[in-house]
């Protein structure tokens, strides 16, 4: 058991893909392929109050988690950390637990520390369930799990005989994180990783992934392509020459993509650095799924949402 799986095996939280059951993950997929498919939300959960707890700035993630939890007909609150009373000195905890304290039962939450959406869970109240919508360099649940919605519906449902490329600053990245925590429990065939060596990780979060630093080799015969943003601060701290020169050592552009296989597909988690890890043809061209990313990402919150608040 879990801090997200109760003893009876039911989400009650969802905080990490990693160690998530297959059938859990592959329910919610299911559930949410139905939402993209234009299944009626049936007002799931009507009356209950979600508040979006984002410590970090956001636009995709909030306004989808958002959009989602309105679909579901759920009372939605907003919570702006910029006028709050954070800025007083107050605790996220405190934050928590008096807006809890309202009759909020749902939080959808972003901090910048590492595990901290899971040290909010642990002092929520019985019925209140929180989700990780992105904390420090851990984990990014509902951004790992749009992004396999989004394999699927291009790929196929069976990954054995695929190949997967992610590629960029996988050191700092919680989506990095929970894409490979996704593909290994979804069966993937083969996982490659490539980056600069200051911006891969030295644990084991690449246990049985194949890494290198050749961008070109490894685009060999993928399947997918899934570059990272190169966060700018990686060039202050020294661990990037300068831009140019990333974009020439692991820039996506027509010419590289064509060493992928004839059909591979590209995401992007967003926000997207034209002209540095992407270029404008490859990000806005016919093997570019990144908006149908977006568009996922209102189905798959639903489904967590769901999940997590409807009637049991």
């Amino acid at each position: 058991m879990t801090a997200q799986i109760d003893a009876e095996g039911r989400l009650v939280h969802l905080l990490t893909l990693e160690g998530l059951p297959r059938q859990a993950l592959l329910a919610l997929l299911g559930r949410a392929q139905r939402y993209a498919d234009g299944e009626d939300a049936r007002q799931a959960l009507a009356g209950t109050a979600i508040c979006t707890l984002f410590f970090e700035p956001s636009t995709r993630t909030r306004l989808s988690f958002q959009r989602a939890a309105q679909r579901l007909g759920a009372d939605v609150l907003g919570f702006d950390a910029a006028t709050s009373s954070t800025t007083k000195g107050e605790t996220a905890r405190d934050t928590l637990q008096n807006i809890e304290a309202m009759g909020v039962r749902g939080f959808v939450v972003r901090h910048s520390g590492d595990g901290a959406v899971a040290e909010l869970a642990s002092v929520a109240g019985p019925g209140t369930a929180l989700v990780n919508a992105g904390d420090g360099r851990s984990a990014h649940p509902t951004q790992g799990l749009l992004d396999m919605l989004t394999l699927r519906q291009a790929l196929g449902e069976e990954f054995g005989a695929r190949r997967f490329l992610i590629v960029g600053d996988v050191k700092h990245s919680r989506v990095a994180r929970s894409d490979l925590h996704a593909l290994r429990t979804l069966g993937a065939g083969s996982i490659r990783v490539c980056g600069p060596a200051a911006l891969l990780p030295g644990d084991d979060t690449l246990a049985g992934c194949e890494v290198t630093q050749d961008f070109d080799a490894a685009l060999e015969g993928v399947d997918a392509v899934m570059m990272l943003r190169l966060q700018r601060e990686r060039m202050e701290e020294g661990l990037v020459d300068s831009l140019d020169d990333y974009h020439r050592d692991y820039g996506l552009t027509p010419a590289r993509l064509r060493r992928a296989a004839a059909d591979a597909v590209v995401l992007h988690p967003g926000p997207l650095n034209r002209g540095v890890e992407i270029s404008d043809a490859v990000a806005d061209g016919p093997q570019s799924l990144i908006l149908r990313q977006v568009a996922n990402g209102v189905a798959v919150r639903m489904a967590v949402l769901e999940a997590l608040l409807g009637p049991r």
